[in-house]
């Protein structure tokens, strides 16, 4: 690409371009000693705060939540290797983009293949309008439980209702206001990054000042234990966490095996959730147009790897690492307290001895009959036979009494948990007050900077697919795509933080199109011409692409098989198909030509 080409890029991009004391500073900071000119990234940094504030959402928050509990500190490890992958990927599209100065959709379906184009597009769409549900159910939670259980909060349906309209549309109004800031010229786009690096902070703060809390109280926390839970152990794919082996050794070899098989399924599903919310599909569609966005062109390319290391993987790290050694430290065996019990079966009530009761009564019965039972419990409460629905209830209550108590300690252990539990179980180290609003401002701050990517990320895609340039009214209409999030409260009440595992999983399915997309992107001679790496740089850049790529498309096609079995194979076999099929129809098109 020549000059007049690279500038005739540059003028079209959306927002303009960077500055003429931006790129001055830059190649000055080229000169600098290595202390200097950090300190000068740091001031020019944005989009990687950008994938920060939309990865550290509700998805991240449950599923590091869960990771705790089932597997204590053993899989700390998991979610920063998800992001190092992720983030290999993500610094392949930014080459791309930053080299061209081309919108990637666009460059995808020219140099590459329009399916896998439109494939990448109408997943990241899919994604943002699935994803943006559980935020909205997490950040109507934590309103109604933590923060203003008083105001925002009654026992009366109807009542409760319309408190949940007021938060789902206050929410709405507030996140589209500071999202379409992000159109208001090249100060919005920094004010809005601005509010959204005040979030991340706010957010990381947060849980570090839980843990913290947690270090010196009298429990403490078990420093080598917890180091050595960042050392890689690919064991707790097929077997359960050691923390639960004194459990299952205590039950009979078929008990065993059925409790093995649950709490390994169980694991495995966390595990893919955890990676699929450190680098969603739709964080690779963010970051390439947040890029544009700044002016950002070939002499930031330094900048754009110190700004994802900085901006997105730390404060990624420190947030979700909080997590999970919080909710290790209070529910997982051997590691709940210094003499390593776990909360007593007795111990547990309201919802979590429900949860737990459910989870017995399933294991007893079986998926079919269970089913049956809360549908006949729905039904009775829904004709008002309080008599009969006694009856049902203690019926049950005879039988899960029945079971052994190292089962009851095992549903007790291993139940799905949410940071309304955690905040509870952390009051008499933290005190009611500190537990209930750290832990509320950190879940909302986490919900809020979420939902305005998502909306943001809507308003790029479907500009994309109309063939309109991503700024303007198009843009801000297009935001409101990912406003289906407000049905959330609605939908899944009760279910916010187990929303999480399944859209996780989902966009997990979604994003080797990505991945795959930009491995081929950045080997086009086509597209990149004198741009395109060579050597040894080349040759080290597709390997860690191809691991990155490897593996998580080998870990979405076993998620697709585990849900989805032949329909799902079928699915991915369609699309691929279809890629081959246009492949090769161009190839031939591009033979009949010359």
């Amino acid at each position: 690409m020549d000059e007049t080409e690279g500038a005739a890029s540059e003028e079209t991009t959306p927002q303009g371009n960077a500055t003429a004391d931006e790129r001055a500073l830059l190649l000055a900071l080229a000169s600098q000693p290595l202390p200097r000119r950090l300190k000068g990234y740091l001031a020019l940094s944005g989009p990687g705060w950008l994938q920060s504030a939309i990865t550290l959402g509700g998805g991240s928050l449950g599923s590091s939540l869960y990771l705790g509990v089932l597997a204590g500190f053993s899989l700390l490890w998991l979610q920063p290797l998800a992001m190092v992958l992720g983030i290999i990927m993500l610094s392949a599209i930014g080459y791309v983009t930053l080299s061209t100065g081309e919108r990637p959709f666009q460059a995808i379906n020219k140099h590459v293949n329009p399916v896998l184009g439109w494939g990448w597009a109408l997943a990241t769409l899919a994604a943002n309008m699935v994803w943006a549900l559980p935020q909205y159910s997490l950040a109507n939670g934590v309103l109604q439980q933590n923060l203003l259980p008083t105001l925002l909060s009654s026992d009366d349906p109807q009542t409760n209702f319309h408190c949940k309209l007021i938060i789902a549309g206050a929410i709405l109004v507030i996140t589209t206001a500071i999202t379409w800031s992000y159109d208001s010229g090249h100060w919005g786009v920094r004010l809005y990054e601005k509010i959204l690096k005040l979030l991340v902070a706010a957010i990381v703060a947060c849980f570090v000042g839980v843990v913290l809390r947690i270090a010196f109280s009298s429990d403490g926390i078990e420093w080598s234990a917890l180091l050595s839970g960042f050392i890689p152990n690919f064991n707790t794919i097929f077997e359960p966490a050691p923390g639960l082996a004194p459990l299952l050794e205590a039950l009979g070899p078929d008990d065993r095996a059925e409790w093995t098989r649950l709490i390994v399924s169980e694991q495995r599903n966390v595990m893919i959730s955890a990676a699929a919310t450190a680098v969603g599909i739709n964080m690779t569609f963010l970051l390439p147009y947040s890029m544009l966005a700044r002016g950002w062109r070939r002499e930031h390319r330094g900048l754009s790897m110190f700004d994802l290391c900085t901006g997105m993987f730390i404060p990624y790290l420190l947030a979700t690492s909080c997590v999970v050694i919080a909710s290790a430290q209070q529910f997982h065996p051997g590691v709940h307290d210094s003499e390593g019990n776990i909360a007593s079966w007795n111990e547990l009530e309201g919802k979590t001895r429900g949860k737990a009761e459910d989870r017995l009564f399933e294991r007893l019965v079986g998926k079919e009959e269970f089913a049956q039972f809360k549908e006949q419990e729905k039904q009775l409460q829904a004709d008002n036979q309080p008599d009969e629905l006694a009856a049902l209830r203690a019926e049950r209550a005879t039988q899960i009494a029945a079971m052994s108590d190292a089962e009851k300690q095992l549903a007790a252990a291993t139940i799905r948990r949410d940071a309304f539990d955690l905040a509870n179980s952390l009051k008499p180290l933290t005190g009611s007050a500190f537990a209930n609003y750290i832990f509320g401002f950190g879940v909302l701050g986490m919900t809020l900077s979420t939902i305005t990517l998502l909306m943001l990320i809507s308003g790029f895609v479907i500009c994309e697919i109309l063939g309109l340039p991503p700024t303007g009214w198009p843009h801000r209409i297009g935001t409101l795509a990912a406003a289906t999030g407000a049905l959330g409260p609605f939908i899944w009440a009760d279910a916010a933080f187990y929303l999480v595992v399944p859209t996780s999983v989902f966009g997990f399915m979604l994003i080797p199109i990505a991945y795959l997309t930009f491995f081929l992107l950045i080997n086009q001679k086509s597209l990149l011409g004198d741009e395109l790496p060579r050597g040894g740089k080349r040759f080290v850049g597709n390997v860690l692409m191809a691991v990155a790529a490897g593996v998580t498309t080998v870990a979405s096609v076993a998620s697709v098989w585990y849900r989805a079995e032949w329909k799902g194979m079928a699915a991915i076999g369609i699309f691929v198909g279809a890629a081959l099929v246009v492949h090769f129809a161009r190839k031939q098109r591009r033979k009949t030509s010359v």
